[in-house]
């Protein structure tokens, strides 16, 4: 799926009033629609009461509409219409400070529903306190706001934010930008439930608005598929049926020869689970063959719980110091437990000097990355690293909050033509041409020792049954995420294992052939 920016979905709804052709009311009416269905679906009980507060814009406009349609199907509702210049009633003279579809959602609601819609003055808002079981509609201001929220709106706000009820925001909390990191938390609506339009909207993928933002759902209001095919975008959110046509089907006359290669150089000293993780993972991605270059500490151990894999040992007895022969494998993934000792550092120098194919780099392989920064000029182009937000930091630098850091992965991405795998929820995969591809599955589950290695596993196997870098990544870190998902039917969060999400890796490529 394609995202876009504030300004970009403005004008995608203009080409679809154009085009449709269909009146910006009647699009307004449609997008009340699907919020209403959202909310029966989420409250199918009509004695739920809903406490719905609009501002002047389309946003309040959509909560006007939204009212009207919840009293139609006989919930309770009260509605509040903040402007700058209302009278004292509901039949005071019309507010010019209202947008026109916000004036005509008004007239209606009124016309149809005279007792529910109260207003407001701006500089006084006064509203009062909603009962203990409804739910607030915040429709004060959508995705158009391009500047921090003042005076009585920004008291609103505040009202809003010291209730106990839940708070459902229509297409974006009122006083977050949608196209970035928030800067001042208090100046925007923590939201429970985000009903979107269309489109999720970027800020929902940092880390910093998730208490504005809450739960998000996107909802479908049919903006036109001709205007949004040619909207140009280099951000991407990636979901089922595409990441399905991604995955390669298998000649019946495939073996072991011909589904690749991968050598992974992992372990150290105390390391063997990293070794033992990646390897496991990568198997059960589909590699037709696997060597495991590491210490001899190691052997019995990795041999004994992955027999299927072939162990090259090292000359060191402790860590990984010499590896040799690279161009035999169809792909290499380096890091996982590899540890940072003098003879491991000066075998990356070689490595990287010899290397003539992309490779994943993960884990120790970033440390040592980090700590001699003249080696990232020697990745190959088209390697894949996979640093979680403390890795990335050592290596490109610190960052302001998690949009400049998403902006420093692009510029490495370009820079060095990798692609960077930036680990997190809603892990972002930056390609070299600097399009970013959010992620959809996972949870907070994955957030337990190992799960980077079982990551790495998984893209190098990819990588060496011939995907390019890019889908290696992308699908490696959808079907990542998703066996994580599937676990989630026999752990819980905080019971999730590594293990379990390469147990549940088959399962998950069921499920996906099967949105195909």
């Amino acid at each position: 799926m394609k995202l876009f920016n504030a300004v970009q979905i403005r004008s995608l709804d203009q080409f679809t009033v154009e085009q449709e052709p269909v009146a910006s009311v009647d699009l307004m009416e449609r997008a009340a629609d699907a919020l209403c269905a959202a909310l029966v679906i989420e409250y199918p009980s009509t004695t739920t009461s809903f406490y719905c507060v609009a501002g002047p814009g389309n946003n309040g406009g959509d909560a006007l509409a939204l009212a009207r349609k919840l009293c139609e199907k006989g919930y309770p509702v009260k509605a509040y219409l903040l402007c700058t210049n209302s009278g004292s009633s509901a039949t005071a003279v019309l507010p010019s400070s209202l947008s026109p579809d916000c004036a005509v959602n008004r007239q209606r609601l009124i016309d149809r529903f005279p007792d529910v819609l109260a207003e407001e003055l701006a500089d006084d808002p006064g509203l009062p306190i909603p009962a203990a079981d409804a739910i607030v509609i915040d429709g004060l201001f959508g995705s158009g706001l391009n500047r921090p929220l003042k005076g009585a709106f920004a008291r609103v706000v505040q009202f809003i934010n010291n209730l106990p009820n839940p708070v459902i925001a229509i297409d974006v909390p009122s006083g977050l930008n949608p196209d970035a990191c928030l800067k001042l938390p208090e100046s925007a609506v923590k939201a429970t439930l985000t009903l979107s339009f269309q489109f999720p909207k970027i800020a929902f993928f940092f880390p910093e608005n998730e208490d504005c933002v809450g739960r998000w759902q996107v909802l479908d209001i049919r903006l036109h598929p001709e205007g949004i095919a040619q909207m140009p975008s280099s951000t991407f959110y990636s979901e089922a049926h595409e990441m399905s046509l991604l995955l390669k089907k298998r000649s019946r006359f495939a073996h072991k020869g011909t589904c690749g290669h991968l050598a992974i150089i992992a372990g150290s000293k105390g390391m063997a689970g990293a070794s033992i993780l990646a390897s496991r993972a990568a198997l059960r991605t589909g590699v037709g063959l696997l060597t495991l270059h590491g210490p001899e500490c190691n052997r019995c151990i990795v041999q004994s719980a992955v027999p299927e894999l072939m162990f090259e040992t090292d000359q060191s007895q402790d860590a990984v110091s010499g590896f040799h022969h690279s161009d035999r494998y169809s792909a290499i993934a380096i890091g996982c437990g590899l540890g940072t000792r003098t003879a491991t550092v000066e075998m990356m120098e070689s490595f990287l000097n010899h290397l003539n194919k992309p490779c994943v780099l993960d884990a120790d392989a970033l440390n040592i990355l980090a700590s001699t920064p003249a080696l990232l000029a020697k990745i190959p182009a088209g390697s894949i690293i996979t640093p979680h937000p403390g890795e990335f930091v050592r290596l490109f630098g610190v960052a302001d909050d998690s949009c400049q850091l998403l902006e420093k992965a692009v510029q490495a991405a370009r820079h060095y033509n990798i692609t960077v795998v930036l680990k997190g929820a809603y892990t972002k995969v930056v390609a070299t041409d600097g399009s970013v591809y959010y992620n959809s599955t996972g949870n907070p589950g994955m957030a337990t020792a190992g799960s980077g290695d079982v990551l790495t596993g998984i893209i190098g196997s990819l990588l060496a049954q011939g995907y390019d870098s890019l889908t290696a990544a992308r699908l490696g870190v959808y079907l990542h995420g998703l066996s994580a998902d599937l676990s989630l039917a026999s752990e819980s969060e905080e019971s999730l294992l590594a293990g379990d999400i390469i147990s549940r890796l088959g399962q998950a490529f069921h499920v996906l052939r099967s949105q195909s």
